[in-house]
């Protein structure tokens, strides 16, 4: 076995409503929408227009700086709808799913071993799978033009109430296997898998073929593979690393092994408002009223969330499931005022710190809501950032640079390191109710714009 890598400093959130390793097969969701506001950075440019027929696969549109890369529908019908926010920035493309069995584009089934570099990315690109490879620093699509010294996978998740990946990656062992000889052709280094040293790897990672096995053990963010990077092959300037999710790496692996662009996975319905937390197989894509349907706890007042509830994307009950998200979080709004809130017990309140009586009940689980409990106040040094950020960095100077605007002291403080998930435990733990994440990308656009 690897060496084991013990992250020390993170924090767990307890919190209710965690997923039983039920999976539930659904029908077909009725539309699907692809969100232009998933990919950080991104100028879409529409490749369909309203009424017009798809098939799964498809463009529906494309980067204008980089027209290469596009954006595939998940399933064949009719482009229902293009929304738009303000200056009419494309917000959600919206195809209305075929009833009968879905149509493919044919990019041809053909193993990654047998194909040069430059095919294997042209496939991907054609296929619009290209968009689930990211790049470190800045979180962003990966350039196909560059070479990454190496390609990072991390197979579990330490986010409050992540599913299991696992088990959501059972009977997809052929089509890892698939995913990560077609990776191996684009880095001239390493594919590493980031695995938890505290249980057993399901045999789609433990044997998967060609890769280097790191073994992780801790706290979150353990699980993020911002944090693998940083102890086993850390970024420096001019460096690049690319990054993949495991399920994504399976609909790449079904792309060589098929060749259809198929974007099926499994997801979990987590929270302490969902009447049943399960897991659903369904397409990438979906609306999330297919999942929620009958399964929200009564009068209830719910924040629906795509993803986990420290990084996720809040959508309404017609919105959809995100690009790179595998669950839905469903947690109380919180619209209520506490009458000396500050100072009651705390019997069921989480804390960071030692303030509330609950540290003195292990394993406990919470019903937390969104309320920030208290409005901004002015940044201080207090030492909870560096508590629960397992980087060689100082978190604090490196938002004040990114206010102040300093590039040069944005560099030295490790912003090439980092992306919102790294640092969401910072925000949730900030007494000055920072906006942590916001600042963060705002700092990340501002290298992308003065060094591109």
């Amino acid at each position: 076995m690897s060496k084991v890598i013990k992250i020390r400093r993170g924090l767990n959130i307890p919190l209710q409503g965690s997923a039983e390793k039920v999976l539930v097969r659904l029908d077909r969701a009725e539309t699907y929408g692809l969100k232009p506001t998933d990919f950080p950075g991104l100028v879409p440019k529409l490749n369909v227009t309203v009424g017009e027929r798809v098939k799964a696969g498809t463009p529906l549109f494309h980067d204008k700086y980089r027209p290469d890369v596009v954006f595939a529908s998940p399933v064949s019908g009719e482009v229902l709808d293009v929304r738009r926010g303000e200056r009419r920035v494309i917000l959600e493309v919206v195809v209305k799913a075929d009833s009968g069995d879905l149509e493919y584009e044919n990019f041809g089934a053909a193993p990654a071993d047998s194909l040069k570099r430059e095919e294997v990315i042209a496939k991907l690109l054609k296929a619009g799978a290209w968009p689930y490879i990211r790049q470190r620093p800045y979180g962003i699509i990966a350039n196909p033009a560059d070479t990454p010294k190496s390609i990072f996978i991390s197979c579990f998740d330490t986010s409050p109430l992540a599913p299991d990946l696992d088990f959501a990656v059972q009977g997809e062992e052929q089509a890892f296997q698939a995913g990560i000889d077609a990776l191996r052709k684009l880095t001239a280094g390493k594919v590493h898998l980031g695995l938890n040293a505290d249980f057993p790897p399901a045999n789609a990672f433990a044997k998967a073929k060609g890769v280097e096995f790191n073994y992780f053990t801790g706290p979150h963010p353990a699980g993020n593979v911002g944090i693998h990077i940083h102890h086993v092959d850390p970024i420096a300037k001019g460096e690049v690393v690319w990054v993949v999710n495991p399920l994504d790496v399976i609909i790449i692996g079904r792309l060589f092994l098929n060749g259809i662009y198929d974007t099926t996975k499994v997801i979990a319905l987590v929270g302490s408002e969902v009447a049943k937390p399960r897991y659903f197989k369904l397409i990438s894509g979906a609306a999330v009223s297919s999942i929620l349907a009958k399964n929200i706890k009564e009068d209830a007042a719910v924040r629906i969330i795509s993803g986990n509830v420290l990084t996720g994307t809040r959508v309404d009950k017609l919105g959809y499931l995100g690009f790179y998200d595998n669950m839905v979080s469903v947690i109380p709004e919180g619209k209520k005022h506490e009458f000396f809130g500050w100072i009651a017990p705390g019997v069921n309140k989480h804390s960071a710190t030692r303030a509330f009586l609950s540290k003195l009940i292990p394993r406990k689980t919470f019903r937390l809501d969104t309320n920030m409990h208290g409005g901004h106040r002015a940044l201080v040094l207090t030492n909870q950032y560096e508590k629960v950020l397992p980087m060689d960095i100082y978190p604090v100077h490196l938002i004040k640079a990114i206010l102040a605007n300093d590039i040069d002291r944005m560099e030295q403080l490790g912003i090439y390191e980092v992306v919102e998930e790294d640092m969401a435990l910072c925000e949730y733990v900030c007494a000055s109710k920072t906006e942590v994440q916001a600042i963060l990308r705002k700092g990340i656009e501002t290298m992308i714009k003065e060094l591109s």
